[in-house]
C-alpha cells in the first residue's frame, strides 16, 4: 500500500482560512492557494466560496465521528453481504473525506449539489483544497465505488468477483483515510475509539 504523505501544513491551511473567506472566482481580489487546483478540476461547477466557520468546523468533526463510527462494523467484519460491504464502505469514505471539505468551507448544499454519492469526486476536490491523500490504490477504490449508490442493489454477481481488492485491502485503505482525516483536520477520535483498537 502507498504510504500517505502529509503534505499540506494544517497550521499553515489555518492560518490562510481564518484569515478571511476565500473566494475561487475568476479575477477575485482574494486568492486561495487551491484556486488554481480547484479550477483544474475535469468539472465545471459553480464557484466556491471557502472560508472556516464554526458551523463548518461542527458539521466537519460530526462527519468524522459518523464515518468511524459507521466503519467499526466494517472493520469488525460483522458486515458479511459483498455488496453491502462495498455499499457501507463508500458511506464511509464520503463522510469522511467530506470532514475535511466542510472543515475548508465547502458546504453540504454545495457538496449535494456538485459531489453527490461520488466518491471520487469528492476526493478530487479534497485534494485541490489542501488535503494532501496521494495513493494510487485509493483513487482505484474512489472510481470503483463511484457513485456508491450502485452497490446498494446488486447489477451483476460478478461485480465483486472482478474487483481487484480483497476485503481485508479495502479495510486497510479506508482505515488509512480514516487515519488521515483525524490528522489532518484535528479532530479528536470519537468517544471509545481508542478501547475498541485496542
Amino acid at each position: 500500500m502507498a504510504d500517505i504523505g502529509y503534505a499540506t501544513s494544517r497550521r499553515s491551511l489555518l492560518k490562510v482560512l481564518s484569515v478571511a473567506p476565500i473566494a475561487t472566482l475568476p479575477g477575485s481580489m482574494a486568492a486561495s492557494p487551491w484556486d488554481a487546483a480547484i479550477a483544474a478540476l475535469p468539472y465545471h461547477d459553480e464557484p466556491v466560496v471557502l472560508g472556516r466557520t464554526r458551523a463548518g468546523r461542527r458539521d466537519s468533526r460530526f462527519r468524522y465521528h459518523n464515518a468511524e463510527s459507521f466503519f467499526l462494523g466494517i472493520e469488525k467484519g460483522t458486515v458479511g453481504d459483498q455488496h453491502d460491504r462495498l455499499y457501507q464502505t463508500g458511506i464511509v469514505l464520503q463522510l469522511g473525506l467530506s470532514s475535511h471539505l466542510f472543515d475548508v468551507g465547502f458546504t453540504d448544499q454545495w457538496c449535494a449539489r456538485h459531489v453527490g454519492l461520488n466518491v471520487a469526486r469528492s476526493l478530487a476536490y479534497a485534494n485541490a483544497s489542501g488535503f494532501g491523500f496521494q495513493s494510487a490504490e485509493f483513487d482505484l477504490l474512489a472510481a470503483i465505488l463511484s457513485p456508491y449508490s450502485k452497490w446498494r442493489i446488486p447489477q451483476r454477481p460478478e461485480q465483486v468477483e472482478d474487483l481487484p481488492f480483497m476485503p481485508e485491502q479495502t479495510r486497510s485503505l479506508t482505515r488509512v483515510l480514516l487515519d488521515h482525516v483525524h490528522h489532518v483536520t484535528g479532530h479528536s477520535r470519537p468517544r471509545g475509539w481508542n478501547a475498541r483498537h485496542a
